[in-house]
């Protein structure tokens, strides 16, 4: 672990990105790639919610895990405002269990390709799977937050790299 891992905490509700390694990386790098997001080095996403914890979606399902299992200088966090972090936060923990599909990616790229699929957008915004993007992004906009608003995106139609891109977009005017 890092001894720095959780030196300094983000507020309530923010939503941090990190770096994934190994297989489950590449899959979920190539899934981005599909999806048109480029081929990001931000291939996890969670949801703070205090007291050094966050929500993550994992293969094995959302969960509710120790900040410090990731290394501080390997996460970059788009931070909640403060009117909604309590609320984003109590709603992450509500998808606690809640089941995660690769299959996500693949529903996300025809959405991409403007591919007609019959009932297409309600498997993607369904609540019975999430990618951790998606978890991330649902607990937001349930506990009043909207992360996307222009352009304005289905629900359940979010990857990493989006989330990056969205962080990116934030810190250029503090960078300017």
């Amino acid at each position: 672990m890092d001894p720095q891992a959780t030196a300094v905490e983000p507020p309530l509700g923010s939503v941090g990105l990190t770096q994934i390694h190994g297989k489950v990386g590449r899959l979920i790098r190539f899934g981005q790639w599909l999806n048109g997001d480029g081929y990001e080095d931000y291939e996890h996403a969670f949801v703070f919610v205090g007291g050094g914890r966050i929500v993550e979606a994992e293969p094995g399902g959302a969960r509710e895990a120790d900040l410090s299992e990731y290394a501080a200088n390997t996460v970059v966090w788009i931070e909640c405002p403060p009117e909604y972090g309590q609320a984003v936060a109590d709603e992450a923990r509500k998808l606690v269990g809640t089941k995660y599909s690769f299959v996500d990616y693949l529903a996300l790229f025809l959405h991409r390709m403007r591919l007609w699929v019959p009932f297409l957008r309600w498997y993607v915004r369904s609540s019975r799977r999430l990618i951790c993007s998606a978890l991330a992004d649902r607990a937001a906009r349930r506990g009043g937050w909207r992360l996307f608003v222009t352009p304005p995106i289905w629900e359940g139609y979010v990857t990493p790299g989006m989330l990056y891109r969205l962080y990116l977009k934030l810190l250029a005017p503090q960078s300017a």
